[in-house]
C-alpha cells in the first residue's frame, strides 16, 4: 500500500472537485480549495474521521467496498478508479460486464436531477445510483446483496417488489425485463452473471420460465407509465431512457406533465422524502 501516493492522489482529486460538481451548495465561507474532507465522507457514506485518516496517510488498508464508495464520491473515471485500487494495495479490479463503476459524467447528470426521480442501471438491471427523489418514489434500491441486486431477479423472486406497477404496465415490464436479460446473457455467455440469474429464476419462478420460453427479443418499455404509489396514490409519468454505450449503463428519468396532478404528487414526495415508501399511511389530497 502506497500511503504517500494514496494520500496525495486523494487530496488532489478532492481539491479538483467543486460543490456544484456533486450537487452541493457552495455556501459563503469556503476557504478550502475544492470540496472539504467531511463532504467527501458524506458522499462516500463513511465517517469524516475515517476518510481524514486515509487521506492523511494513516489508518488501516481500506476495503474494496470502501474504495468503491470513495471512487464514486470523488467522481473518478474508470482509469482513476483503477489507479486508486492499485495505490491501496488491491491491484486493478476486473472490468466485468456488470459495469458497476459509475461514469462521472452520468453522476453529474444525476446531481442536477435531485428533485426528479432518476436512477442509473447497469446491463443486468442493478441500480448503481438514485436521486433523492427516486428514493422517495421507489425506495432505496442500491443496498441489495447478491442476485437481489438485479431488478430482474427481485421482480420475479419477490413479486411484492412490484407495488408501484399497475396493469397493463406490469405485464409489459415483465416481458421487457426478460427480453433485456436474454440479450445480455446471449452476448455474455453461459458462464456469465446474467446467465446465473437466468438459471436461478428458471428454478424459482414459473412466471419467468413461461416468459423466457416465449423467446421474445427487443420488447420496448412504454414511454408513459401509470403507477400507484402507497402514499400519494396514482401517477402518470413519462419515462426517458438514456444509454451510455461506452459504460454500458442506462439512465432512467421519470417526469410529469407540468401543472398536472402527478407533478403535484411528485413535489409532495420530495417533501416527504424516502420515508414515503415505508410509511404505510394513506394519501390525503388536502396535503397538496
Amino acid at each position: 500500500m502506497e500511503y504517500a501516493e494514496l494520500s496525495d492522489f486523494l487530496r488532489k482529486r478532492r481539491e479538483a472537485l467543486q460543490p456544484e460538481d456533486v450537487g452541493l451548495p457552495r455556501g459563503r465561507r469556503r476557504r478550502t480549495p475544492g470540496l472539504r474532507r467531511e463532504e467527501i465522507a458524506v458522499l462516500a457514506s463513511m465517517s469524516t474521521d475515517y476518510y481524514s485518516r486515509l487521506e492523511g496517510g494513516r489508518g488501516p488498508q481500506p476495503s474494496v467496498e470502501m474504495l468503491t464508495s470513495i471512487a464514486r464520491a470523488l467522481r473518478l473515471t474508470l482509469e482513476e478508479r483503477d489507479h486508486l485500487f492499485v495505490l491501496a494495495g488491491h491491484g486493478t479490479p476486473p472490468r466485468t460486464t456488470r459495469a458497476c463503476h459509475v461514469d462521472p459524467g452520468m453522476l453529474r447528470i444525476l446531481d442536477r436531477l435531485q428533485d426528479t426521480p432518476a436512477m442509473l442501471l447497469n446491463r443486468c438491471g442493478e441500480t448503481l445510483a438514485q436521486t433523492p427523489a427516486h428514493v422517495a418514489f421507489a425506495g432505496e434500491l442500491t443496498n441489495f446483496e447478491g442476485l437481489e441486486r438485479s431488478e430482474v431477479y427481485r421482480w420475479f423472486a419477490h413479486p411484492e417488489s412490484r407495488v408501484l406497477y399497475l396493469e397493463p404496465e406490469l405485464s409489459t415490464h415483465s416481458r421487457m425485463l426478460v427480453s433485456m436479460l436474454r440479450s445480455v446473457a446471449t452476448v455474455d455467455g453461459p458462464k456469465s452473471y446474467a446467465a446465473t440469474i437466468v438459471r436461478a429464476l428458471q428454478k424459482l419462478s414459473p412466471e419467468f420460465a413461461e416468459i423466457w420460453d416465449a423467446h421474445e427479443i427487443g420488447v420496448a418499455h412504454s414511454r408513459t407509465k401509470h403507477f400507484r404509489h402507497p402514499v400519494v396514490g396514482e401517477l402518470d409519468l413519462y419515462c426517458e431512457v438514456i444509454d451510455n454505450r461506452d459504460q454500458q449503463q442506462t439512465l432512467v428519468v421519470f417526469t410529469a406533465e407540468p401543472g398536472s396532478e402527478s407533478a403535484d404528487k411528485l413535489r409532495l414526495l420530495g417533501v416527504l422524502g424516502s420515508q414515503s415508501m415505508s410509511s404505510g399511511q394513506d394519501f390525503d389530497p388536502e396535503l397538496i
